[in-house]
């Protein structure tokens, strides 16, 4: 949708997709990285999260880590890179013409065709 615009874009940051339930050394889930729910992110979770996702937004589109490894490692915190100060897009990581011009495709489902199943649904289903 947005592959057109120069002055904007949206990213997908996949550092959550792969990651695994951090585990203790009892190899138990480490209940430090989350609030009393056990559902939400404590601070610590989120600080791992921040961090994950700051470093994705350092990534080539195409060449973001896929997942968080939960070291409480400072460490690990990207600074940009001297040659390529700037958070990567599918434009700047080199995905795609920018002349690309998209081709609107209409729908293969004619509009009445859905009115018609919409009202047949609504006849069998007070049937």
């Amino acid at each position: 949708r947005y592959e057109q615009r120069k002055d904007f874009a949206v990213v997908s940051q996949p550092f959550f997709q792969n990651t695994l339930l951090p585990l203790d050394s009892t190899s138990k889930p480490d209940m430090s990285f989350f609030a009393a729910d056990c559902f939400h992110f404590s601070v610590r979770g989120y600080a791992e999260m921040a961090m994950a996702l700051w470093n994705n937004m350092l990534e080539p589109v195409g060449e973001k880590q896929t997942y968080n490894n939960f070291t409480y490692d400072r460490s690990k915190l990207r600074c940009p890179n001297p040659e390529k100060p700037f958070l990567f897009t599918r434009r700047n990581s080199g995905f795609g013409n920018s002349d690309l011009i998209l081709e609107k495709t209409e729908s293969s489902v004619p509009y009445w065709a859905v009115i018609v199943t919409a009202v047949a649904g609504v006849l069998v289903g007070s049937l």
